[in-house]
This record gives C-alpha cells, structure tokens and sequence, in this order.
C-alpha cells in the first residue's frame, strides 16, 4: 500500500508525540509542567433591581414636567425588604440630604445596606415642596408634589415588586411637613411616615389639609424645644433667624402631636414616656412618648434642642439652627417604627 509523504509526516509527528508521553527510549524529554492562566477577577457585585448598586440619579415625567430622584441601592441586592422616600428640607436637594458628611437623612443609605431596603431621595421643584401651608405662597414649590408622589411611588412599587406596606416616607422641616401633606392627602399609599422639625399648617391648604386624612397613618415625630427655623411653639417659619416670618406659619409641636392623636384614634391614651440622655454635651434629653393603637403615634421632644434631626454620628450645630441632640439616631429611631409595621 502506498502511503503518500503527508501520511508519512503524519506518522512520524505521531511516534514523536508518543515519545514525549513516556512511550520511547533514552534521549526522550521529560514532559513540561503548563502553569494554567489565572481565573479571572470576580465581577463587581451588582443588583437585580432595575437600578445599579449604590445611588444613581433617575427621572420621570409628570404632567408635562420633568421630576428627577436619586435611589441607593445595597450592592447585590435582589429583592428589596422594603423602600423609603426621604424628603430633604426647604432650600435642599436629595443629594444634600444622601450626603454622608453633612446631613443625618444619610444614615438611611447605612441602614438600608444592612437591612436590605432601597433608600429613595426625591427632588423639589425650586428646592422646596409644596406642603400644606396656605399661607407662604412665596416658598411653596409651583409643582404638583402630591402627583410627583403618586406616579413615584407607583413607578417604584412595580420596578421594586412592593406594596404599600412596605412603603415607609420621611423628611425634615419643610420635608417634614410634605411627608405630612401626603400622608393626609393619601393615607392608603403609605404604611407609615417619620418627621422631624415640621408642623402642621396653621392656615392649611383645603382638602386633607384642613379635614384630616382619610384613615389613620402612624405617625413619628422628633423636634427639637428650641428649634429657631420651625417654632417648637408655632408661629411664624424663618428661613433664618435673621430674615423671620416669610414661610407661612405653623401650630406648635404639641398641638400637631395632638392633631395625629386624633386622627389615629388615640386622643384618650396615655403615652408610655422613656428619657434618653447619652451625650451630656447637647441640649438636653430626648424624651420619647409612645402612644400604642392600631396606628400608634410616636413622639420625641428633644430638650434644648434646635433645628437638625438628632444624630450620634453626623453632627451640624450651629448658630442658625440651634444645638443639635446627640442622644438618637433619627435614622435608625424611624426605621425601628417602620420595621414594627412590616407584614
């Protein structure tokens, strides 16, 4: 049979090969260790949510106006436990309040990290919501907050797979009182709300404004004895203690825990009160009155204190918003009252 000279190469590379393999004689080469390529880096974690890990600015359209949000999103997260819209302050913006070097509303971005939760920071309108004051027509935001809200929260529920009662909304001051506005406004939509430093109108907007919302909402509220921006004692909002009594004007922090009180059914209950004093250098105690119902209020006067929410880590005192108390973390006091309310 006549082999051609391709199939005599062809059986020499063999013979060759199986020489290297052991199979020859004295002369052969021992085999050579290949050192394998190293795997390659592990992918950076990431979400399933439809938003990257960390925060990352977003937008929607409402009636014809164009609203913006920030969301911070746990890295590998893949099921949200539950999400939470915090309302910056008059004259802020979400960033502001998502800064961990300057403001407390930031601590939410901690704990929605460890406890699995997506923390949302919306966006007013000219830096400022449009709350239920009926009388500061100057500060009030022209865009349709309550709307904002509504077509946010639907967005949001469907991308994030949650329902209302998982759905928890905070602010501070004039955050504060749109978080207040919108559970009045909307009481199905959220499962429960947290202020700090805002009150109720004293001239309200018509609506749920004036009568009320249409179900009971818990309810925590902090504010600081002697807040010189929003009155602990009602009165005229300042924009600064120099330039007083251009927002509108507000009743005390008393009466809007009594108004809540009556709203949720709980005008007659006696609150169960709990002092909390750990930093002696701030203003005073944080003195917390628990009002226990179906729908619970939770309120915290912060003795000598002023405009800031109360925090352990980040701290803001100042000239302009007074001594802040250092005995709470908002944050963290907001979230143990939204977590008492999860299905």
């Amino acid at each position: 049979m006549k082999i051609g000279p391709l199939k005599i190469v062809s059986l020499a590379a063999l013979a060759l090969a199986m020489s290297a393999c052991g199979g020859g004689g004295a002369g052969t080469s021992p085999p050579v260790a290949v050192t394998p390529p190293p795997p390659p880096p592990p992918a950076p974690p990431s979400s399933a949510i439809p938003y990257p890990a960390g925060i990352s600015e977003a937008r929607i359209t409402v009636g014809g106006v164009e609203r913006s949000f920030l969301v911070h999103v746990p890295a590998g997260l893949t099921q949200a436990r539950a999400m939470i819209l915090v309302l910056h302050g008059g004259g802020g913006s979400g960033a502001q309040s998502a800064n961990f070097f300057g403001n407390p509303q930031a601590v939410f971005r901690s704990i929605a990290d460890r406890e699995g939760l997506v923390a949302v920071y919306p966006n007013a309108l000219a830096n400022n919501w449009n709350d239920c004051r009926g009388d500061a027509p100057g500060i009030a935001s022209a865009g349709d907050d309550v709307s904002f809200f509504d077509a946010l929260l639907t967005r949001l529920q469907s991308e994030l797979k949650l329902d209302t009662r998982r759905t928890f909304l905070s602010g501070n001051s004039n955050g504060a009182m749109m978080s207040m506005r919108y559970a009045l406004e909307r009481s199905e939509r959220v499962s429960a709300i947290a202020v700090s430093s805002g009150n109720l109108a004293a001239a309200p907007k018509g609506g749920r404004c004036t009568t009320g919302p249409a179900a009971p909402v818990p309810i925590l509220l902090t504010h600081g004895a002697l807040d010189p921006i929003v009155p602990y004692d009602g009165g005229c909002v300042a924009v600064t203690i120099t330039i007083p009594c251009t927002q509108g004007n507000v009743i005390s922090a008393e009466a809007t825990r009594d108004r809540w009180l009556a709203f949720n059914g709980l005008a007659s209950t006696n609150a169960v009160v709990t002092r909390f004093e750990v930093n002696l250098l701030d203003g005073g105690a944080a003195v917390q009155s628990r009002y226990i119902g179906t729908a619970p209020v939770e309120w915290w006067r912060l003795e000598g204190a002023g405009h800031t929410p109360p925090s352990r880590t980040i701290f803001l005192d100042s000239a302009i918003v007074g001594i802040q108390n250092r005995d709470v973390e908002f944050a963290e006091i907001a979230w143990s009252f939204f977590a008492a309310r999860l299905p």
